[in-house]
């Protein structure tokens, strides 16, 4: 089987083209056959008034391509800018990794992988805003 697998747990929401679907009762799974379908799993989304962190506004712009709101072509130069920024300032081994693999992913046009690595870097920027300025 090809294509994008999103496993959604009981009444987990999920917009896909626009549409939210909601899941049944039980798990499930999908698997995303049509390329370049706009998908977003909901429980993962940032509201824009949450979008207050450098991490954060990168995530925002890939979601908005998931979301169908803003061009891949037009988001393309901002997400680049976004991780280049981060990666002057995130410099562990671990986020450089997972911000190398989103640089890949985004001139892949994996949009999707692109979100799931830089959400990966939100707790360690939760942690590195609390500790505040040294």
């Amino acid at each position: 089987m090809s294509g994008l697998v999103i496993k959604l747990g009981p009444h987990e929401r999920v917009l896909i083209n626009g549409a939210v679907i909601e899941n049944g009762d039980r798990r499930s799974r999908l698997a995303i056959m049509t390329p370049n379908a706009h998908i977003l799993r909901l429980r993962d989304a940032i509201h824009p008034e949450e979008v207050n962190t450098p991490v954060r506004r990168v995530c925002y712009i890939a979601q908005l391509v998931l979301s169908g709101d803003v061009a891949p072509a037009e988001a393309h130069g901002q997400l680049l800018r976004g991780i280049e920024q981060l990666s002057q300032v995130l410099t562990d081994p671990d986020s450089r990794l997972q911000l190398s693999l989103a640089s890949k992913s985004v001139l892949e046009d994996q949009h999707y992988q692109a979100l799931k690595h830089l959400r990966s870097l939100l707790p360690r920027e939760e942690r590195l805003m609390a500790l505040g300025p040294q």
